[in-house]
């Protein structure tokens, strides 16, 4: 049996005197630790046992009290309160659980209607689009002439566009949008921008539209004055003299619709203010982002200066190198793109014809016109020394043919296309300074007399018939010359079926 190791020291005694400060300093020591302690348990004659043992009594005490904090408060029976609570829990996590299902359910069904209409979006938490223009009410809350409006115009169902691209601008996002030619892209920017910015102001231009061509702003400032027919908004077309000598610090402005130089030059002569521009929207943005009009367009990006602004870019072409330029100005934006990107509306007949040469062409185009000649019919060439050349062949033949090309003044540009309109020309030869956007209402045939030099060209040009669901006719003319090319043209036909 193992005796205990303290016999070893029996007989030992303490010599007090001699290691008193010893003692004092291992004393204060055992005291700060064992601070739960009864001091009289330990007597200065009792011996090393004694205070052992008085230091696990210490230690069983300290973990008595431990183990009483521990349990304090605890009940095994809930009180009334705690099981409201517990039930108020529940209820919270049953509706939580029932509106993710819910979220669930209205993504697959936007996911169906989408694929029904061929929209096709990108982007984090894209609002659902538009069943019908009554949702505009219910929704959004949009006032009744503009409802009234669209009624007056014609409007009875939304386009695939509209649907998507006006609630996302509603719900304050920026958006790419790729639609094909006459599908109704202009309504889709204006009429949330007519509803976010709910009645006329004089303190400022409150949104900037920009388009490459005269003739497409001008016909833009048309349709936006249609739409908000009823409110007095101040829609403003900048012309060459407004920009010139108008100060539109005092003039009342707020939808402004222009081409970028000219408010390029109204910005340069510190006469025009855009720093309270709460939208910007680049109309036919690829054209706008080429060469030459970048400049212009930065210089007014940067002008817009709102931190709150959204910016928007809407094309029926929409190439990738765009879209990467145009991200680097946009946060959070949506892409919406309809149908197939970069391709022809699905209601234009299109055809290829090869005429052999340049002489084969005026023959061909003759003969086309002496067997169905259906007017309004648009024919376009590669530059405006093509289309003198051209009217010159066919203004003594009876066809009431006319031209439009960057040479001509304003005022006859403006002429030639309301004679086309009114139809009073029935052949209208146009460089691609109309090919874009442009809407005529009616045209029933486009004919490239020269090659488009691209497939955005082509899509743009002959998506000037067959707009807002009309059927169309283009009819393109090649020649050995052009045989290189021929394949991206024909790729943009097989693309549209």
């Amino acid at each position: 049996m193992e005796k205990d190791t303290s016999f070893l020291f029996s007989g030992i005694t303490f010599n007090r005197k001699k290691f008193a400060s010893d003692f004092a300093r291992f004393k204060e020591k055992k005291e700060s630790d064992n601070a739960v302690e009864k001091p009289d348990l330990i007597e200065n004659g009792n011996s090393t046992v004694e205070e052992g043992m008085a230091v696990r009594v210490g230690k069983k005490r300290k973990r008595k009290v431990d183990r009483s904090d521990a349990v304090e408060g605890f009940s095994v029976f809930k009180s009334s309160k705690s099981k409201a609570a517990d039930e108020v829990g529940d209820h919270n996590e049953d509706e939580i659980l029932q509106q993710k299902k819910e979220y669930h359910r209205q993504l697959e069904r936007d996911a169906l209607f989408r694929k029904r209409h061929n929209i096709h979006v990108s982007g984090s938490n894209v609002p659902s689009p538009l069943q019908n223009f009554t949702e505009l009410r219910s929704r959004y809350n949009c006032k009744s002439y503009l409802l009234r409006n669209l009624t007056e115009m014609g409007f009875q169902e939304p386009t695939p566009i509209q649907r998507q691209a006006i609630p996302v601008l509603l719900s304050g996002r920026e958006c790419f949008a790729c639609a094909p030619t006459g599908s109704g892209k202009t309504f889709a920017f204006v009429c949330p921008i007519l509803m976010k910015l709910k009645h006329a102001s004089k303190d400022g231009v409150r949104a900037v539209i920009l388009c490459p061509t005269r003739e497409l702003a001008a016909q833009t400032a048309r349709e936006c004055k249609k739409l908000a027919k009823g409110k007095k908004f101040y829609v403003k077309l900048m012309t060459k003299q407004l920009a010139k000598s108008a100060d539109f610090l005092k003039l009342p402005c707020d939808i402004l619709i222009s081409t970028p130089f000219r408010v390029q030059f109204a910005i340069r002569k510190r006469k025009l203010d855009l720093s309270k521009v709460e939208f910007l929207i680049l109309d036919e943005s690829d054209k706008l982002f080429e060469l030459g009009l970048v400049e212009q367009v930065d210089a007014v990006v940067k002008a817009c200066s709102n931190p709150s602004i959204l910016r928007s870019l809407f094309s029926a072409t929409l190439p990738d190198t765009v879209e990467e330029l145009a991200r680097t100005i946009m946060h959070d934006a949506v892409r919406v793109i309809i149908g197939r990107k970069n391709s022809a509306s699905e209601s234009i007949k299109q055809k290829l014809i090869f005429v052999g040469s340049e002489e084969g062409k005026l023959l061909a185009l003759r003969q086309s016109f002496a067997e169905s000649l259906n007017p309004p019919v648009l024919l376009f060439v590669q530059n405006k020394e093509r289309a003198k050349e051209l009217y010159n062949e066919l203004k003594y033949d009876d066809i009431r043919a006319d031209v439009i090309h960057a040479d001509l003044s304003p005022i006859q540009r403006e002429q030639a296309v309301d004679n086309f309109r009114a139809g009073k020309t029935w052949v209208l030869i146009a460089t691609d300074v109309i090919a874009r956007g442009m809407d005529f209402k009616g045209v029933s045939c486009v004919i490239n007399y020269d090659f488009p030099d691209s497939a955005a060209a082509y899509v743009h040009r002959i998506g000037r018939s067959g707009r807002a669901g009309r059927s169309g006719e283009a009819i393109t003319l090649y020649t050995e010359a052009d045989v290189p090319f021929l394949r991206n043209v024909a790729n943009v036909i097989k693309a549209s079926g």
